[in-house]
């Protein structure tokens, strides 16, 4: 008897965990509350397509389905896409054609649907000052208007050492991430500079405004080690200026491992959300808080429960730019290029 009761009461407990409803995410909408952000649109590549451009769409921030039956947007760009709103309503993104290529390639579109060529820069990367030792490598190119000065902030990470077989970490460690500004991305500033002084590996960086201060958004290049536990992590440090200086770098947001943050504001505009990818494609992770200064909590996905799985995103799409559109924006995308129903 007591056997039975026992083996009736893990039942029970089993039935009962199996069949629980965990909490969803902060920051969505109640039902006939109009969002504040309406729809989103993830701009991305592929892991078999490796730096083409392929589109996703969410109308929550947290499921993602794949648009134009998973084929290119368009033949044309290459690069790590990164898409920025400028003063008239035009979006532009920024690739290249390799790390090695000299040039950054851009694109403007004003509808996010059809792109054209738009210009082409190519730094002077030693004439950097104080980094006179920078080699010929162009990584991830990201874009920023900044309303306050009216200018385009182009960053992208260059490094200073090349790997050796023994050392091939030393390459990645040796990424500064440099920047130059524009006020309509063909006359540029020049020559490039750092934007941190920090004597640390960072790629991926990005700029945003947000409760009024200027925040980066980093990935720590630096391998980690028990001397160096923030290693291949995601960090945000803050400025009160637009160039900096940036500083009280936070700790970890992100799990080891992780690159290619993006950044966006919940659908009731209260909540942050901060994607990641665990490379090499393996998956997404999301964290979310109130506040971009923290504290940060990692969201359940991926655990292929679907009680457990808070968000969802189409399988082996690889890093990008994730931004805010109207619904009427996503309505044109969708009309445009098809939806899928489910993300797989």
């Amino acid at each position: 008897m007591r056997i039975s009761r026992r083996l009736l009461l893990l039942a029970s407990l089993f039935a009962a965990t199996a069949f629980a409803r965990q909490p969803d995410p902060p920051g969505q909408v109640r039902t006939g509350e109009k969002p504040v952000n309406e729809a989103y649109l993830f701009a991305h590549m592929t892991h078999a397509d490796y730096g083409r451009l392929y589109y996703s769409v969410s109308t929550d921030g947290l499921h993602w389905y794949r648009l134009n039956q998973g084929k290119r947007i368009t033949d044309d760009y290459r690069g790590h896409p990164d898409i920025a709103r400028g003063p008239d309503g035009t979006y532009y993104i920024a690739g290249n054609q390799s790390d090695e290529s000299p040039t950054i390639n851009i694109w403007s579109s004003r509808d996010l649907i059809e792109w054209r060529r738009y210009s082409d820069y190519k730094p002077d990367l030693k004439a950097t000052p104080g980094y006179s030792q920078a080699l010929q490598r162009i990584g991830a190119p990201k874009l920023f208007f900044d309303e306050a000065s009216k200018q385009f902030v182009m960053t992208w990470h260059t490094p200073h050492l090349e790997g050796t077989p023994e050392d091939s970490e030393r390459y990645w460690a040796s990424q500064r991430t440099l920047y130059v500004t524009s006020p309509d991305l063909r006359k540029f500033s020049g020559p490039p500079h750092r934007l941190f002084d920090w004597d640390m590996g960072t790629i991926d960086v990005f700029i945003r405004k947000a409760e009024g201060k200027y925040w980066t958004v980093i990935k720590d290049e630096t391998y980690p080690t028990l001397d160096w536990v923030t290693g291949k992590t995601i960090r945000i440090a803050h400025s009160d200026s637009l160039l900096g200086p940036y500083k009280e770098l936070s700790a970890p947001i992100s799990p080891n491992f992780r690159e290619a943050p993006m950044l966006i504001q919940s659908p009731n505009g209260k909540v942050w959300y901060l994607y990641y990818e665990q490379y090499p494609g393996v998956s997404y992770g999301l964290s979310v808080a109130s506040s971009l200064s923290g504290p940060w909590y990692q969201v359940s996905g991926y655990t292929f429960f679907s009680d457990w799985d808070k968000y969802s995103l189409p399988s082996k799409v690889r890093h990008g730019a994730m931004i805010t559109i109207s619904r009427q924006q996503y309505d044109a995308l969708v009309k445009r290029f098809g939806i899928e129903k489910e993300s797989k």
